[in-house]
């Protein structure tokens, strides 16, 4: 390794080519879809039969979509990975096609250049960069929705994984965001039922938490050390970060729980799945955040059977803890008492101003989600999750009829975000869990005086 500094480097190319390109290929997604339209009205006019010409526009417009999605980083890649979690709710015999593609948004995105790589390290640590580190592999080891990661040797010789922000990544995060805003009623054609505005203004309200690094890496910390010698979990611990690059010691390992849905066993499925959910749920209580980034790509399967937690920069800071509000709610629902669900609701502010709702709307309605909660043990699967998403969007007094007098207040937002991702993930696996039980130990409100 040479001692002579190298020459100040060229500005970083922004994310992934120009905002024009980048825009380019969003916007040619409506025009796709206004040409599949017309295509499946003329085929109408010949007599094909609408449900078959439905499906083919589903099927072309959801490839162009995940096509688009996965050349892109940035906003339209981390929706991508977001939209990926909730693939089980979606209808079998559309989303199994697309189903690799999904799980292929959660674990990987196109890499950087190694020129790249290196004008960004000197930008962030110095042009004297290589003089931290005694190894630094060019080739990442992973990457994802704004940063990729590379595996090095830190001065010291401890190995350490150094995540690195694309250059431009504020500003395509933010730009891709404002584009997939505007395409929401494409995503209704691929997946009726499905609406994804929520989830875009979730993931717009978080940006600038997310880019910073810094507050990452104090996330992270509290996170490694509150988990540390846990038998079941492990967390990297930060050892250098500016706000666009993060220093970590590496975890050691091959493949995530992205690969477990892919092709686990059901020990497999069952055991991290169980991992998975308890640490979502202890969070919380024992480092007072929860981490906000679910999808199975952030969960690694260590060689020693632990499970690996990677990507702090999205957590809800809870310092108290979950509210106990949501156990003592999730309680009266369990035990059937929907009297006290629906004043739950109101003081709580889940009630939309001026409605109402009756108890046996509301038992019918949440019922069945509190299914996995009133039992030993629960197996969550596919078939379970799409029955709950297409029941729930039913145009009935029921469903959508129920869901527009609910009203999500802002501070769960996240938490619910979480709270469905984590079931979809569960659903994803098929895995069969101690739900029930993991609820009495780590939500607050939960057990108090359960009748059953």
């Amino acid at each position: 390794m040479s001692d002579t500094p190298e020459k100040p480097p060229a500005k970083a190319r922004p994310l992934n080519g120009s905002a024009f390109l980048r825009t380019a290929r969003l916007a040619s997604l409506p025009v796709g879809f206004a040409g599949r339209t017309t295509l499946g009205l003329g085929k109408r006019m010949v007599g094909a039969p609408a449900n078959a010409v439905m499906s083919e526009v589903q099927k072309r417009t959801a490839d162009q979509i995940f096509s688009v999605l996965g050349q892109l980083k940035g906003g339209a890649m981390k929706f991508g990975q977001a939209m990926s979690i909730f693939e089980a709710a979606l209808p079998e015999e559309f989303i199994a096609p697309y189903r690799e593609t999904l799980v292929r948004l959660q674990d990987s995105a196109p890499p950087m250049p190694a020129g790249t790589v290196h004008r960004v390290l000197a930008e962030e640590f110095g042009h004297d960069w290589r003089q931290k580190f005694t190894t630094f592999d060019d080739k990442p080891a992973a990457a994802a929705s704004i940063g990729q990661v590379h595996r090095a040797t830190w001065v010291d010789g401890t190995e350490v994984a150094v995540k690195l922000q694309y250059p431009g990544a504020a500003k395509a995060l933010t730009s891709d965001l404002k584009q997939i805003a505007r395409l929401a009623r494409l995503f209704g054609v691929v997946a009726p039922g499905l609406d994804v505005k929520p989830l875009v203004r979730e993931l717009q309200d978080r940006v600038a938490e997310e880019l910073d690094y810094s507050l990452e890496a104090g996330a992270q910390s509290v996170f490694a050390t509150e988990f540390d010698g846990d038998p079941e979990i492990v967390v990297p611990h930060p050892l250098a970060h500016t706000e666009h690059a993060l220093v970590s010691t590496w975890l050691e390992s091959d493949h995530s729980l992205a690969q477990i849905i892919t092709d686990g066993t059901q020990e497999e499925r069952d055991r991290y799945g169980e991992a998975y959910v308890r640490f979502l749920f202890a969070g919380p209580t024992r480092a007072g955040m929860l981490h906000a980034d679910p999808h199975p790509g952030n969960f690694r399967i260590m060689p020693d059977g632990r499970l690996g937690v990677v990507d702090f920069g999205a957590v809800a800071r809870l310092p108290e803890g979950l509210p106990a509000s949501m156990g003592r709610l999730l309680r009266h629902a369990v035990d059937g008492d929907f009297e006290s669900v629906r004043d739950g609701l109101r003081e709580e502010g889940f009630l939309k101003r001026g409605t109402d709702l009756d108890p046996n709307t509301i038992e019918r309605y949440i019922g069945p989600f509190v299914e996995p909660a009133r039992v030993e043990r629960f197996t969550f699967s596919r078939e379970w999750m799409r029955e709950q998403t297409l029941r729930v969007s039913a145009p009935t007094a029921e469903g959508m009829g129920t869901a527009m007098k609910i009203n999500l207040p802002p501070q769960y937002m996240l938490i619910h975000r979480v709270w469905i991702g984590g079931i979809g993930v569960l659903s994803q696996l098929g895995a069969t869990a101690p739900f029930r039980e993991i609820l009495q130990e780590s939500l607050p409100g939960f057990a108090d005086q359960l009748e059953h």
